[in-house]
Order: structure tokens, then C-alpha cells, then sequence
């Protein structure tokens, strides 16, 4: 029986079939699956598809309902871990958004869904986050990682504002800043002073896994 729901979480993962695969996370629950064996069933379909895109052989619609399926499904095994009392090994926190003045969030939810996938303990701001929320944000969580995106030209300065205000507060060397978005690219990302720039969502999780590895 483990193996069939096993099975079954990966096949509706690679169908993008979010209703089947939520089913299925259900099932895995009601029959006493550890959640922890769900979520790296669901982890290894997700890291093919990540490896897929980085290769072309898969285009950015794969990974956005790659990335919704399993949102859904990890919803279900997360809720199911708490209830559990039991935690998952994390490899590092990272606190992410969408800097202020910019509204687009489907790269961050990319980058937000691998990121957790993979290991990783996610603080998720949403859109048009402000340079305070985020300072706050690392003061709060004291995470590895903060991780910012920007879609437009217009609103990329405002990484740089984050980064300056890091600064201020004393914060810079606590957490590596990583950027990225349609509006960003290595010389920009180098010049605000950021740690690392990745253009796709598993390219920021190896970049994440090199900066605290």
C-alpha cells in the first residue's frame, strides 16, 4: 500500500495533476505513511523537473504547474508533520520576496516551491514586500538566506535599497543576498553588492546550496 500512494504522489506530480495529487497526500495521511517518505517521493519528481528545464528539455509552463501540484500536496504532508510533532531536517532558512512596488510573484513561487522541495526552510514575504519588512524578516528569522526578485527595471533599485538598508542595521554580514527576476542580471546583481544572482528557479537553488553548503 506505502508503495502504491508513493507511486501515485510521483505519477500525478509528473501528470501536473494537482487534484490527483493532493488525493493522493490525503491518502498517504489516512493511511499512515510518514510524511517525511511523501515529501521526498514528491522532492525527487521535483528535482527532474528542475534538472529538465536547466537542460531544456522542459519550458517554464512545466515548471509552473510542477510547482502548483505539489504546493498543494505539500500543504497536506506539512499539516500532517505538525500533527506528528515531527520536523524535517532543514538545510538552511531562507526569507524571500518580491521587492516593493513590484506585484509579479511567479518566479518567486518558483524559486520559494524548489527551495522547499529541496530541503530548505522557506519565509515567504509575497509581493510588493518593503525594505523594512524584509529587514525586519532577517532580524526575526535570522535566516542563511535572503532572496529577492524583480520583475521590472523600475522597482530592481529596490534591491539595492534592501541591501543598503542590511547595511545600515548592521545586518549585512549575517545573511547572504541572492537576486534575481526578468529585470536582473549578473552585472546588475554584482554591482548592488548582492552574493549571488541565478536567472531560473533551480539555478537559485544551487546557488543557495553553494553560498551555505
Amino acid at each position: 500500500m506505502k508503495e502504491e500512494i508513493l507511486k501515485g504522489l510521483q505519477k500525478s506530480l509528473r501528470d501536473y495533476d494537482s487534484e490527483g495529487c493532493i488525493a493522493w497526500a490525503k491518502k498517504a495521511n489516512q493511511e499512515g505513511v510518514d510524511p517525511l517518505h511523501a515529501i521526498d517521493a514528491l522532492t525527487e519528481i521535483i528535482q527532474e523537473v528542475g534538472d529538465g528545464f536547466s537542460r531544456g528539455e522542459l519550458f517554464l509552463p512545466d515548471l509552473i504547474a510542477a510547482g502548483a501540484t505539489m504546493a498543494g500536496a505539500m500543504a497536506e504532508l506539512t499539516a500532517a508533520l505538525k500533527q506528528k510533532g515531527l520536523e524535517r531536517k532543514s538545510l538552511g532558512k531562507v526569507v524571500i520576496g518580491t521587492v516593493f512596488g513590484d506585484i509579479h510573484s511567479i518566479g518567486k513561487d518558483m524559486v520559494s516551491t524548489l527551495m522547499t522541495a529541496s530541503g530548505f526552510t522557506v519565509h515567504d514575504l509575497g509581493i510588493d514586500v518593503k525594505a523594512e519588512k524584509f529587514i525586519e524578516a532577517v532580524k526575526e528569522d535570522r535566516p542563511d538566506v535572503l532572496a529577492m526578485s524583480a520583475l521590472l527595471t523600475t522597482t530592481a533599485k529596490e534591491q539595492k535599497v534592501v541591501i543598503e538598508a542590511l547595511k545600515k542595521e548592521g545586518l549585512r554580514n549575517q545573511v547572504k543576498v541572492i537576486v534575481g527576476g526578468g529585470a536582473i542580471d549578473q552585472p546588475f546583481a554584482s554591482g548592488i553588492g548582492a552574493d549571488g544572482y541565478a536567472s531560473t528557479a533551480p539555478e537559485a537553488v544551487t546557488l543557495v546550496k553553494s553560498l551555505i553548503g
